[in-house]
């Protein structure tokens, strides 16, 4: 599909245009933890300094649970609780909460560095039902954490929406885990965006794109 300049944002694709932005997106040479020389950057965590757009993110997130616990078989368990995955998913999961109604619960990141800090905060009960949202997931580490956390109180995990799925494995180390992923853009998606709107080369979107296809097994 070819977008005009003049043409609205269908679908998902407006959180692609707000991430370029608020200057979330950076191409050049990077290392991200154990992702080496990747040649695209996304720093999500720039949204949140626009009240708008997060309260819109919070309407997307609760619009697409509906969704997906809405189908005639539905790809989404059902849940009592929300959990943002320390820190990039706790502002989103909170947008959530305060749309959909769902009470939001987070393990501290500190927890074991002070006694006065509860492993996980907010109210809940062994055996409820927990969503997990994150900003951006690549590996798919910080996701199997924090379902891990929550597990050993008694809680139950088998899905996670994020914003953005940089399709680095990450959706296949959930699988390993009993969660189910379920991203609101992939990056491949959004290089067609920014390429389209001409907001990037078509040399950074080949090499981009190229990197991606690589870090999937060329299952693009």
């Amino acid at each position: 599909m070819t977008l005009r300049a003049h043409d609205p944002d269908p679908g998902n694709l407006w959180l692609a245009r707000s991430l370029w932005d608020s200057g979330a997106v950076q191409f050049g040479t990077f290392d991200l933890g154990a992702t080496l020389a990747s040649p695209i950057y996304i720093n999500a965590r720039r949204l949140i300094g626009n009240p708008h757009t997060l309260r819109r993110i919070g309407e997307l997130l609760a619009d697409e649970t509906r969704t997906l616990s809405g189908m005639l078989h539905p790809h989404l368990s059902p849940f009592e609780l929300v959990a943002g995955v320390p820190l990039g998913g706790l502002h989103l999961a909170t947008a959530f909460s305060l749309t959909a109604d769902v009470p939001l619960i987070y393990p501290h990141p500190h927890a074991r560095e002070h006694d006065l800090y509860e492993e996980i905060e907010g109210a809940y009960f062994p055996g409820q039902t927990v969503l997990l949202i994150d900003d951006l997931i690549t590996g798919g580490s910080s996701v199997v954490e924090t379902a891990e956390t929550l597990r050993s109180a008694g809680l139950m995990v088998h899905d996670a929406i994020v914003l953005i799925d940089r399709q680095a494995g990450g959706q296949a180390r959930l699988a390993e885990s009993g969660i189910r992923l379920h991203p609101l853009l992939k990056i491949e998606s959004l290089l067609n965006y920014l390429v389209s709107r001409e907001l990037i080369t078509q040399a950074q979107y080949a090499r981009t794109l190229t990197y991606v296809s690589r870090a999937t097994g060329g299952g693009l």
